[in-house]
């Protein structure tokens, strides 16, 4: 997810980039002190999700919510608690009260993750295509064909990928970040900064482990397990 900081406090804007850079899903586009810098930034790039102060110079976090752009998500950052009830008025995702507790931190963004998947899974579903199974992938100075059906999991290896069936490991030059963009995610799901699994290849979970039927295994990152867990363990 893109996403911004509108924040007039250096203290707080630098303990919310660091916490930005240490979870995987999150990419930060920049980082602003008033208001207007980050309306006029939204202007001309997309962005996902906003952390949002709500006392800025020239316009206040408030009067900025309503005049965002839409598909926009926002976490509000703040030292007060009176503006909670309000600023739910304005579909905000979640109110982080400073000073910010990074498990706090990774429970909002899980939430913001959610939400941004599955409005990006409304989207696909609009576009009604073919869903095609076997592709081409290049390894070394040649191009394999694949079946996406048969990956169990696909493991990040520097700039690389292996892509792990039951039967075989092909070490693809297309980077981790190319298989998040193109696998569906309804059925690939990153669990670790470095795995993505085939949820329909998945024998078992066990602890922080999940387990496939030739015995191999891969680990669950702890940002990524709560919301692996109320997705498809249901709980």
């Amino acid at each position: 997810m893109r996403c911004i900081i509108v924040e007039d406090q250096a203290p707080a804007q630098r303990v919310l980039q660091k916490f930005i850079a240490e979870v995987d899903f999150l990419e930060l586009r920049g980082s602003f002190t008033d208001a207007l810098k980050g309306i006029n930034f939204l202007n001309q790039e997309k962005i996902d999700l906003i952390f949002l102060d709500i006392h800025l110079p020239k316009m206040t976090g408030m009067e900025f919510l309503k005049i965002k752009p839409e598909n926009s998500l926002v976490i509000l950052t703040t030292a007060y608690s009176e503006y909670a009830l309000e600023s739910y008025d304005y579909n905000v995702v979640d109110y982080l009260l400073k000073p910010i507790a990074f498990q706090r931190f990774v429970q909002a963004v899980t939430k913001a993750n959610n939400l941004y998947i599955s409005s990006l899974n409304t989207a696909t579903k609009q576009i009604e295509e073919p869903e095609i199974d076997e592709v081409f992938i290049k390894t070394g100075y040649d191009h394999v064909k694949i079946s996406l059906s048969n990956i169990q999991y696909i493991k990040a290896v520097g700039d690389y990928s292996e892509i792990h069936s039951a039967s075989e490991m092909v070490l693809s030059s297309e980077p981790f970040k190319y298989w998040l963009n193109t696998l569906s995610p309804n059925k690939y799901v990153q669990i670790h900064k470095s795995y993505i699994v085939n949820i329909s290849k998945v024998k078992k979970v066990s602890g922080n482990r999940v387990l496939f039927d030739d015995t191999s295994e891969v680990p669950i990152g702890r940002v990524y397990k709560e919301s692996f867990s109320k997705r498809f363990l249901g709980k």
